[in-house]
């Protein structure tokens, strides 16, 4: 492998369809498309300043880098990418990947982020100013994760999400096959028109959450004072330790709960409208 150390690139595709090349302490600055349609390409403690540096990349590895704001629209459609304890300040970095693994990364810019990708591992992540990342994606593995942004996850399939922190409205539309573990789950309209949407142990806060979901299942879960009008046209099978503040039109399934401030059945509830709700002991 071909080792490139301590030095600066700039302009429109300086390293074009470069392979098997190892990047040490490398500066791109100013520029466009730095390594495109490149393959087994490593990474390290280098600099990205310049836009699309990363696009039809397949095999890449990055280390110890720093992604600029201006390095955006950074990684598109690429095959087989691992980043590593990197900053990526650039906005709509990842989209159209297949096999990503991302493990101590900071993402602050996040927005627009990781659509349309496949076969993703996040481990210790952190993300902001992450509104609608994840459309589109599929086959998800995240822990350890924290997240600040609205509208994720949406049309996402096939997630599972353990350890996690997310601060999201409207999180969760029309997902598709959803675990989430031992999380917090912080926004409004959460998980509407969500198909398969399964909650263990995660605690629940934001306005009328969980509205028509289908086959959404809810275990040992705690419902903040906001999460009110819960349920309204869901199909549900939900235990949640802990008062509900209010359940609205509750399609079918079960709801059990230590009180409930408030059922709302009325003549908008949709058939076939035999939803059991009851109180248990706390014991």
């Amino acid at each position: 492998m071909k080792v490139i150390s301590q030095q600066e690139f700039g302009g429109e595709r300086p390293l074009f369809r470069a392979s098997d090349l190892r990047l040490e302490g490398v500066t791109i600055h100013a520029g466009e498309s730095a390594l495109k349609e490149c393959h087994h390409i490593e990474a390290e403690h280098c600099r990205l300043e310049g836009k699309y540096p990363f696009w039809h990349n397949d095999h890449l590895r990055i280390s110890r880098c720093t992604l600029t704001e201006g390095a955006r629209a950074a990684l598109w459609y690429g095959h087989d990418v691992r980043i590593e304890n990197t900053l990526i300040e650039a906005p709509k970095a990842l989209r159209d990947l297949d096999g990503v693994t991302l493990e101590d990364v900071r993402i602050p810019n996040a927005q627009e982020t990781l659509w349309h990708c496949a076969n993703v591992r996040i481990r210790r992540a952190a993300v902001h100013g992450a509104d609608y990342i994840f459309m589109h994606s599929h086959d998800l593995d995240i822990a350890d994760y924290e997240q600040h942004g609205n509208y994720s996850f949406q049309y996402a399939s096939n997630i599972t999400i353990s350890h996690a922190t997310l601060h999201t409205k409207d999180a969760f539309w029309n997902s598709v096959n959803v675990t989430v573990r031992d999380s917090v789950l912080d926004g409004e309209y959460l998980g509407w028109h969500s198909e398969n949407l399964r909650l263990i142990n995660c605690r629940i806060s934001g306005t009328q959450p969980l509205c028509y979901a289908r086959n959404l299942i809810l275990e040992h879960c705690t419902l903040a004072a906001d999460a009110d009008l819960a349920f309204e046209y869901s199909t549900v099978r939900a235990t949640i330790d802990g008062p509900i503040t209010s359940v609205k039109n509750p399609r079918s399934g079960s709801i059990s709960a230590h009180s409930i401030g408030e059922i709302i059945i009325d003549e908008h509830v949709k058939a076939p409208a035999d939803c059991r709700i009851s109180v248990r002991d706390r014991g």
